[in-house]
Formats: structure tokens, C-alpha cells, sequence
């Protein structure tokens, strides 16, 4: 399952808080049933363009990964959680607008699910093949 969450919080003191994300990536796997391998990492980013400026982590869990980027000057927020085992979307989803403050969000859910064979993976219905 990935599921991505895109957002606009109301706080961007938030979204410029490392220590807070890096928190938040420290104990927010064990919520979902995840498996923290790593601990987080977070990085301040400072681009050529002022409104780009930002922090992102990432942390590895067990079954993945949940990666958090923001852009402070744009109040905006980029949110996944990849993972090969299934976990409570909606909590996610409600955790993360409460964490990080949104008032404003969309999501999107992908199911990544593994074939159970290859002739699954091979099938026209499962993969949209692009070049080779």
C-alpha cells in the first residue's frame, strides 16, 4: 500500500520544526503496526528559489517507508507511507492532518500488492509497460 498525502497546514511553525518531525518519524510507526529499522533523518532544504526552502525525513520501517517533505513559504506538506503489509489508512490519514495541522488535504491510495505469480505481473491488466 502507498498512500500519499498532500496537504496545506495551518501551522508553519510546524513545518519548519525538525525536531518535531524527527519525533514524529521516531514514534509514528508503532502507531500504524509499522517497524522502526532506522532512526529518522531530517534535513533542512534551502534552494535557489526562496519559496522552496523546506525539511524533509524519512525514516525505514520494517515493512518500507514513511517520508514527510515540507515547503514552509507555500504552507504545503508531501506525506507517503509505502508499505508491502496493509495498516489503517484512515487513521493514518487523520493522524497525519491532526500532527501536521491541515485544513486543507487530498489523498491518494495505491495498492501495490504483489502478483501471487509472474504470469500475474506479465498481464496487460496489472502493468501499463513503458519502453523496454
Amino acid at each position: 500500500m502507498h498512500l500519499i498525502i498532500d496537504g496545506y497546514s495551518c501551522n508553519p511553525e510546524i513545518l519548519q520544526d525538525e525536531d518535531y518531525l524527527r519525533n514524529w518519524l521516531e514514534a509514528y510507526p508503532s502507531r500504524i503496526s509499522m517497524t522502526r529499522i532506522s532512526p529518522p533523518y531530517v534535513l533542512k532544504y534551502t534552494g535557489s528559489k526562496l519559496e522552496d526552502w523546506g525539511i524533509s525525513g524519512f525514516v525505514f520501517i520494517a515493512e518500507s517507508h514513511i517520508a514527510v517533505h515540507t515547503f514552509v513559504e507555500r504552507n504545503y506538506i508531501n506525506i507517503d507511507v509505502f508499505s508491502c503489509e496493509d495498516f489503517d489508512t484512515d487513521k493514518a490519514i487523520e493522524d497525519f492532518q491532526q500532527g501536521f495541522n491541515l485544513c486543507k488535504s487530498r489523498t491518494c491510495l495505491i495498492d501495490r500488492e504483489w502478483p501471487l505469480t509472474e504470469a500475474a505481473a506479465s498481464s496487460p491488466l496489472n502493468f501499463i509497460s513503458h519502453g523496454k
